[in-house]
């Protein structure tokens, strides 16, 4: 009798956990749809519910495709791909191949360090003076300038380094079709085109924010792990232990837990690195059995990383160093920049 119990219990859970997964699938391909139609509307009022709906839909999407990297959502690898793959479109990680931004995510997890196509502060430091300036003022006015620049070298890099040249054909593919919608979009409306625009910068906006205070970990260029054979080998010892000591919960609520699915649970981070197949609806369990209702490092709620944030906006995208954070203050924990696991080449 105790096994009969048991599968339903099992079957009950599964149910839980498809319905769960239906419901945020729908909200991104429901929502995106829905949103964008109300940007075009002639009140304001729903112009800006608009936004909201299609930025909090892009924000889902990418965190999916974060799950979809992980094969945590579909037993299947092929399902795993289709879905990202079509997520991709979405939220615009698309000229990268569903491959290439799961390759780089796992290095992430399995070399315990970030491992990037582009490193901000080098692309910073070469590039012209007047280019630079412009970039601190866009960041200075919150533009997420450097990630939508990082954004437009996936797309321009093949044209340039040897290297990547036979992406060529399909970033040109998908470019003039992308580039056709948003052509039609702006010429039925500008306004439209352009809150569109600002609905994908909110989206940059929370997805760095919530990756700028998640590690303190070594970066890499995805060019110098290739020359050693695809492994980090700077005689650092990168066990567990390193992992969890230089990985940071900035939960987006201690109180109301539910505002984390704003980020589909990404800000347990912590949990996520302990497991990472662990999939988004069990982070909060698993975070609570790792630390209860700790409200000390490696636990810290966003409303303390604002003030960081704000402050240090300019300075994460010139220095490699992570700054200071305690138990008392994170004011000074300055954060990284340009770890998006959705620009890979």
């Amino acid at each position: 009798m105790s096994v009969i119990k048991s599968i339903e219990v099992l079957e009950r859970k599964l149910n839980l956990d498809l319905l769960k997964n239906s419901a945020v699938f729908s909200f991104v391909l429901f929502g995106y749809p829905i949103g964008i139609f109300m940007l075009f509307s002639e009140h304001w009022l729903v112009n800006f519910a608009g936004v909201l709906v299609t930025a909090e839909a892009l924000i889902i999407s990418a965190y999916l495709l974060h799950e979809l990297s992980h094969w945590s959502l579909f037993k299947s690898p092929k399902t795993n791909k289709t879905w990202g793959t079509v997520l991709s479109w979405v939220n615009g990680s698309c000229y990268s191949t569903f491959k290439e931004i799961r390759d780089k995510h796992m290095h992430h997890h399995a070399d315990r360090a970030d491992v990037l196509t582009f490193n901000v502060q080098h692309v910073m430091r070469d590039m012209p003076t007047a280019a630079r300036n412009l970039i601190k003022a866009l960041e200075w006015m919150y533009i997420p300038a450097i990630e939508i620049l990082m954004h437009f070298l996936v797309i321009i890099l093949p044209f340039i380094k040897s290297e990547w040249h036979h992406k060529r054909l399909r970033l040109i593919i998908i470019f003039s079709l992308r580039a056709s919608i948003f052509v039609l979009m702006a010429w039925v409306s500008v306004k439209a085109w352009l809150l569109y625009l600002l609905a994908y910068c909110v989206m940059l906006t929370a997805l760095r924010f919530a990756d700028a205070f998640q590690h303190t970990y070594d970066v890499f260029l995805e060019s110098d792990l290739a020359r050693f054979g695809g492994k980090v080998k700077d005689g650092k010892l990168r066990d567990r232990a390193y992992e969890q000591a230089n990985t940071y919960s900035n939960l987006a609520s201690l109180k109301y837990p539910w505002l984390n699915l704003l980020f589909l649970n990404f800000p347990y981070h912590n949990a996520h690195h302990e497991k990472p197949k662990v999939p988004w609806h069990q982070l909060p369990a698993l975070h609570k059995k790792l630390y209860g209702d700790l409200d000390l490092l490696p636990v810290i709620p966003m409303i303390k990383l604002m003030s960081a944030y704000h402050c240090h906006r300019i300075t994460r995208l010139q220095s490699d160093d992570y700054g200071v954070i305690s138990n008392a203050s994170a004011n000074a924990f300055i954060g990284a920049a340009g770890v998006s696991f959705l620009t890979a080449l």
